[in-house]
């Protein structure tokens, strides 16, 4: 095997291909070419590195130095700096916000140095498209064991020793599922991968698939042989063109090295599988619109009993978990229930990875024990709330089907009964977090609206409640709202969480009750004094410059789009004035205000 003296892993997962990383490896290539080290140096696309705010990323081995925000400009530095004189490029180092300390290697940067890893493991450091690689990194040892060590039932136990849970959002036990769906008789049954992420601000699955598709893979091995499967699919929707590219060339590679097809390891056991492509509808990811999409028909769920470990897939006894979900099994097979267990809290086990984003300094892929603190989540890993006159105000988790964990719960352990117990869900792992700029009656609008552009139309409860909501929401934020707004909007929500039929109405309303349980001032601030406090609400700012507060920076002078600001740079020993806006030219964009640094704009 041909060796290098440098590897140098630089992240293509999609985050950083958008942010131009593409570009940045093929300059490499270039660069190390003109140079003579191509026979030195090898430069490796990796999946996501987790480190999404700072992209284009790239490690540095065997030195494990950590460079951020790379463009092709910066190529040839790092190639003669480096490369061929030994001096790392501190410019591209990480540095530390407050202490403004460089931080070269990568895990002693904070994003990295809280997490621990099981699901992400493999996260940055291989090549997705290569199954030596992975196999390198101890991967299929656990499809091995199962096949080849271990009966259907010890497998089972396993899981269920491991007090492994559903990472897709209902948090039920994977083992009593595999359990109940192996005792079903059947000569087939299917297993199926649910990988239609749609919350808005999610990308956890996508993540995982980009950047290690053959740790899916052997879960689902793991899973047909506990239960009994000889075919499986991995629902994925189609808007992920780089994840279902690379899972095609992982199952290629995987039948090519026997360990999908025929006679998997000389096992004697058969199982295959296929992707099939979703078109984006949220609803899919309910497990039995999800199969009735497969079937080929309009992805509606249907009511259950009987679940889908008795009928599911074609009426066959099936097996469905999430990408996540899988990505634990071969290390809980390798390494024992026991030793999963062991991590995270009495009901809560292992570890859980979360979509960090929205108003927070370091937006990625994150992997923590389950029962870490909110707090340091969003704080330790997530750096914080950008903007030294911003406060932190809310999170929400479980994305439109959870709620908003205000400011007083910051330390509430992420588990899955403690944040239920706060008003959300631990969903699939979404995690947004909002500053004091956001309005939660604006934000709920938001949700609910998506909520009733994604309801299938099924159930009356879903289909007319959740738009009757919206209504209500919509002229609220409008500045129309009524006394009794309030009221029927705990009325609807409660109708509907009843009487819907699958999980999206369910739990559609999750993130109006959470709003109203923990903001309803804000509510009676829009109904009552026809005012939104954090000036998102167009209809109910007035869009005038406070001249007090105003310091004459020209900042929403210069980002206004319509020229609506009027404002003249004061010259050398003139006094400053305050700019305007013509509320004639304003077309109510919020540029200004977002803008503006100090609140001047009301």
């Amino acid at each position: 095997m041909k060796t290098f003296r440098a590897h140098w892993l630089i992240c293509s997962g999609t985050g950083c291909q958008s942010a131009g990383s593409l570009a940045v490896k093929a300059a490499l290539d270039d660069e190390i070419a003109k140079q003579g080290l191509a026979e030195e140096v090898k430069i490796v696309e990796t999946g996501c590195n987790g480190y999404c705010a700072a992209g284009p990323v790239m490690v540095a081995y065997p030195e494990g130095i950590f460079y951020q925000f790379l463009s092709p400009e910066d190529v040839p530095e790092l190639v003669s700096e480096h490369l061929v004189k030994g001096r790392p490029v501190q410019r591209l180092f990480y540095r530390e916000p407050e202490k403004k300390e460089l931080i070269p290697e990568m895990l002693d940067i904070p994003f990295f140095a809280h997490q621990k890893l099981i699901v992400l493991r493999n996260k940055g450091l291989i090549d997705p498209e290569v199954i030596d690689e992975y196999i390198a990194r101890d991967g299929y040892l656990g499809a091995g064991q199962a096949l080849l060590e271990m009966e259907s039932g010890q497998i089972i136990d396993e899981v269920k020793k491991s007090g492994l849970r559903g990472r897709g959002g209902g948090g039920f036990s994977t083992g009593m599922k595999w359990e109940f769906c192996a005792a079903t008789p059947g000569d087939v049954k299917y297993v199926l991968c649910n990988a239609d992420e749609g919350d808005p601000g999610a990308f956890m699955d996508r993540s995982v698939l980009e950047a290690d598709p053959h740790a899916v893979l052997e879960g689902m091995l793991i899973a047909a042989r506990a239960i009994g499967a000889h075919d499986g699919y991995i629902y994925c929707r189609a808007e992920y063109p780089l994840a279902v590219k690379r899972l095609n060339i992982a199952i290629d590679q995987a039948r090519d090295y026997g360990l999908l097809g025929q006679d998997i390891m000389g096992s004697g056991f058969d199982f295959d599988l296929e992707i099939y492509q979703g078109a984006g509808a949220f609803v899919c990811g309910e497990e039995t619109a999800l199969m009735t999409s497969i079937e080929g028909k309009r992805g509606m769920p249907r009511p259950r009993p009987p679940f889908p470990a008795v009928k599911g897939l074609w009426q066959k006894p099936t097996v469905l978990n999430n990408v996540e979900t899988y990505a634990n099994i071969a290390q809980i097979i390798r390494h024992g229930g026991e030793w999963y267990a062991s991590i995270g809290t009495e009901t809560s086990k292992g570890t859980k990875v979360f979509a960090l984003t929205g108003a927070v300094n370091n937006i990625g892929l994150v992997e923590v024990p389950m029962g870490t603190p909110l707090r340091t989540i969003i704080y330790d890993i997530g750096g914080g709330i950008p903007g030294k006159k911003r406060r932190f105000k809310a999170v929400q988790l479980g994305g439109p089907s959870g709620g908003c964990i205000p400011e007083q719960y910051l330390d509430l352990p992420c588990d899955y009964e403690a944040i239920t117990q706060a008003g959300a869900i631990m969903g699939s792992g979404g995690m947004i977090v909002m500053d004091d700029q956001t309005c939660m009656v604006d934000m709920a609008r938001f949700f609910m609206d998506f909520v009733q552009d994604e309801s299938c139309g099924k159930c009356t409860p879903c289909r007319e409640g959740t738009r009757r909501m919206l209504q209500i929401l919509e002229r609220i934020t409008q500045g129309q709202g009524r006394e009794t707004d309030i009221p029927l909007l705990e009325e609807l929500s409660a109708m509907i969480k009843d009487a819907a039929l699958c999980g999206l109405g369910q739990t559609g309303p999750n993130p109006v009750l959470s709003t109203l349980r923990y903001f309803r001032d804000e509510y009676e601030v829009h109904i009552f004094q026809k005012k939104c406090p954090a000036k998102r609400c167009p209809e109910l700012i007035d869009f005038v410059v406070d001249p007090d507060q105003c310091t004459s920076c020209g900042l929403c002078f210069r980002n206004c789009p319509v020229d609506a600001v009027i404002w003249t740079k004061a010259k050398k020993g003139e006094e400053k004035k305050p700019a305007w806006i013509d509320r004639d030219k304003c077309v109510k964009c919020l540029t200004c205000i977002s803008s503006c640094k100090f609140d001047a704009i009301d």
